[in-house]
């Protein structure tokens, strides 16, 4: 099923909104289970399944600073090039993917060598518990060797999804997931790696993700193409790329800061002798992540009609199409929300939890997760804001959130009542944020949407007058 451009502009709207979103919303869903079958697998192993899933939480983290460098590309460029086809610039929206393809490969390079070769460092600096930094410095290392193929993956296939084939975009992640979900029991399991297998299903499947993508950008019908002489690094190109990326980044680095936040804190508060507490957060941070994820992917999906439409100056068909996407993460996240809170401890029989870990979640996961009633706003309408060119408002509020609230939260409330702290702070900070986030952008959005149409309509009487 492809979303032609054309759609973009005439299609009816409630129905493109879906066509758009759902393949999008599959494919973060796909994503949870990608990031979730390695931690129920290990969840598993016999005598170190505390210690093995704990290391994993550890390791977590730094796979989103991985995710946070592609986004920083991926969903800065993607954007710029959907708002070039909607201007009818063919020629620069292949330079600007071209440019992120060369980007996404050196970053990738560089995390690489970082990752694998201070490994340990890393892990025991993140907070890590003593008797966990075996595993997860020999998963890390294992995971390094396949940045290359993480960055790309992630990086490139936003534009997939401009191009408006939203299933194709879906079968990536999807082609990764399956392959995961098969590879890690024979690792793990028949192959006797532990956690050290985990990590190798990881990697292969996003060599396989990533040589599906190629395949699919050397195809005739590809809006994007790979071209030598393109992949010459132009700033003109790559700075309004980093400036509009630089939201999604920031969104995606400071996850990653308040969960090393949130082990570093656990570790302080508990003296770090026992993995328990850092894998309940773990399981926590996956519940986090089943409702976050998907109303992130809603935002993704309809971004390319949204900057489609917003470059066209099209104001009508915009606000429809936000309203229409607003209504449908509302439903969900007040869904998955009513069952968070009322049966959180379905949580860790997922993971099979023991009797301690179990304790935690059923105890503190409606605290961790009372803010997420608000990611509708937080997450579907900030990539909405990403795909209208708002970078500076979308930074100040991603940076609001983690940075400016959560974080000192953290710290001040495990200093004033222990390790509960941790797990308090997560849920104060998206109800607060979230209420700021959408006094902002409730009344910003009209007033960005009709500067722009007001533009488009100068422009097009100038060009009739000349």
């Amino acid at each position: 099923m492809k979303v032609l451009t054309s759609e973009f502009e005439s299609g009816k709207i409630f129905p493109l909104v879906l066509k758009l979103t759902v393949p999008a919303v599959i494919a973060q869903l796909i994503t949870f289970l990608y990031n979730l079958v390695d931690r129920m697998y290990v969840s598993n192993i016999e005598e170190i399944k505390t210690e093995a899933l704990a290391a994993l939480g550890i390791v977590l983290p730094i796979t989103l600073i991985v995710q946070a460098f592609a986004n920083l590309i991926g969903l800065g460029a993607s954007p710029k090039a959907s708002m070039a086809l909607g201007e009818k610039d063919n020629e620069r929206s292949n330079k600007i993917f071209n440019n992120s393809f060369v980007l996404l490969f050196i970053i990738g390079l560089i995390l690489t060598l970082v990752l694998y070769f201070f490994a340990e460092p890393i892990v025991i600096l993140f907070g890590c518990p003593d008797n966990a930094i075996t595993y997860a410095t020999g998963y890390l290392k294992i995971y390094a060797l396949g940045t290359i193929f993480i960055m790309m993956v992630q990086g490139l296939n936003p534009f997939i999804s401009a191009q408006g084939h939203s299933i194709l975009a879906m079968g990536t992640t999807l082609l990764g997931a399956l392959l995961n979900v098969a590879l890690d029991p024979l690792f793990i399991f028949t192959f006797n790696m532990g956690v050290d297998g985990a990590a190798l299903a990881t990697v292969l499947s996003q060599l396989a993700s990533f040589i599906w993508l190629i395949i699919l950008f050397f195809t005739k019908g590809s809006t994007f193409t790979l071209k030598l002489k393109e992949m010459r690094l132009n700033w003109k190109i790559i700075a309004p790329i980093l400036f509009l990326g630089l939201s999604p980044f920031i969104m995606t680095l400071t996850e990653s800061m308040i969960q090393i936040v949130f082990n570093v804190c656990l570790k302080i508060a508990t003296g770090g002798t026992s993995s328990s507490y850092t894998a309940a957060l773990t399981i926590m941070l996956s519940a986090l992540q089943l409702i976050s994820l998907p109303l992130n992917g809603l935002g993704y999906g309809i971004a390319p009609f949204v900057s489609y439409n917003y470059g066209k100056g099209d104001s009508a068909r915009l606000k429809k199409g936000i309203i229409y996407t607003f209504l449908i993460g509302l439903v969900f996240d007040i869904v998955i929300y009513t069952v968070s809170m009322s049966v959180p401890e379905i949580y860790g029989y997922v993971f099979s939890a023991d009797q301690e870990v179990m304790a935690l979640v059923k105890t503190y996961t409606p605290l961790f997760l009372m803010g997420t009633i608000m990611f509708v706003i937080q997450m579907t309408l900030q990539n909405i804001n990403v795909a209208l060119g708002q970078g500076k408002s979308a930074v100040i509020l991603a940076t609001l959130r983690k940075v400016v609230i959560l974080i000192p939260l953290c710290f001040i409330l495990t200093y004033t009542v222990g390790f509960q702290g941790v797990y308090m702070s997560e849920g104060i900070t998206d109800l607060v944020a979230g209420v700021i986030t959408g006094i902002v952008i409730f009344t910003t959005f009209p007033k960005v949407i009709n500067r722009r149409a007001t533009e488009v309509e100068e422009i097009k009487n100038l060009e009739n007058k000349n």
